[in-house]
């Protein structure tokens, strides 16, 4: 497994980590997307502070994943009760 040392900036920091060369991409386009929060709100708000700026995107990032959370719950729901169904069908059919 290699990792690899590479710098993420975030805001007006650069943040050194260490990661698998197969995450790389994924690191930088998390990077970017916190970027991209982070000016929509500079612009849309006003703000200039960095920590308000931060937890701006961190409540964001938070309300996202629990959106994310109940969608994919529902979503195994419907699937077990779809699995659930067919088994009915084919146990009836045996």
């Amino acid at each position: 497994m290699e990792t690899l040392s590479i710098r993420i900036k975030i805001g007006d920091r650069e943040y050194p980590m260490k990661v698998k060369a197969e995450d790389e991409a994924k690191i930088r386009h998390a990077g970017k997307l916190i970027n991209d929060k982070i000016k929509r709100y500079r612009e849309e708000f006003g703000l200039d502070d960095r920590q308000d700026l931060l937890a701006m995107v961190a409540f964001d990032a938070v309300v996202e994943s629990m959106e994310q959370n109940l969608l994919n719950s529902e979503d195994s729901e419907l699937i077990k009760s779809n699995i659930e169904r067919i088994n009915q069908q084919l146990e009836s059919l045996l």
